[in-house]
């Protein structure tokens, strides 16, 4: 499957159809008066069905602000974020809940797995939570896909932290969302577990259409995305389309200079 590049847009362009997710004049403020901080500054993106993303920045610019506002697990001071044409602004807690738990998938760097929980029931416990009645073929799809065959049974405890983080790629994936947001996914890693995590994720765009957008501080990580878009002082400071480590590199230390 090709994918389609994300396209960080301005405000004209956010009715895009093919933008599974959008957010417009995204601003996070914290604090009140003269102390307020300004995280984000009026971020217009969206990104497209298909595409694989990495967002990167120094510390302090914004990148993780805005990947929790994009996911629906902050709200933005001004703005606003639509994931599957729904705008999260107009939701109430309950609804934004629910739309987080059919819509949105997420891998972080700890992988927030049950350890009284095997690996399949780790993977399915978005469905059981929503109610959802498991398809076992697109389950084995998964566990194939993550190479899990023969830890099914297995709890965290006698997995790898690889194959741990590779349970919750599965588990990001069971419900079909319309996005999976990754924060340092690979960030707990070893380079060679760290570079088969990408490589599932790279698959889950290119095998099944997921759309993936991931913070990452990692150059070589941040390779395996179809754009790299880069926050600088709560705003995006640049886009680079399938970038080798070399331009990426470039680009960070231009920035921090």
């Amino acid at each position: 499957m090709t994918a389609h590049p994300l396209t960080a847009v301005p405000p004209r362009a956010a009715q895009d159809v093919s933008a599974v997710v959008r957010g417009h004049a995204v601003t996070k403020r914290f604090g009140a008066g003269t102390s307020a901080v300004e995280a984000l500054r009026g971020v217009d993106v969206a990104f497209d069905r298909g595409t694989f993303t990495a967002i990167m920045g120094p510390s302090g610019s914004g990148k993780s602000t805005l990947l929790h506002i994009l996911a629906g697990l902050d709200r933005p001071s001004e703005g606003w974020v639509e994931i599957a044409g729904t705008r999260l602004d107009r939701l109430n807690d309950r609804d934004l809940t629910l739309l987080r738990r059919g819509q949105v998938g997420f891998v972080f760097q700890s992988y927030n797995l049950l350890p009284v929980l095997s690996a399949e029931e780790n993977i399915t416990l978005p469905l059981r939570i929503g109610g959802t009645r498991v398809d076992r073929d697109w389950l084995d799809t998964l566990i194939d896909a993550v190479g899990l065959g023969d830890r099914r049974a297995h709890r965290p405890s006698e997995m790898s932290g690889g194959q741990q983080q590779r349970v919750a790629v599965a588990r990001a994936l069971i419900t079909r969302p319309a996005v999976v947001f990754g924060d340092e996914p690979t960030g707990n890693l070893d380079s060679v577990s760290s570079r088969e995590i990408l490589e599932l994720m790279r698959r889950a765009v290119d095998d099944f259409g997921q759309t993936i957008a991931m913070v990452t501080h990692d150059p070589s990580a941040a390779t395996f995305a179809d754009r790299v878009v880069f926050l600088a002082a709560g705003r995006i400071s640049g886009t680079l389309q399938r970038p080798s480590i070399d331009v990426i590199l470039d680009r960070l230390r231009a920035g921090s200079a």
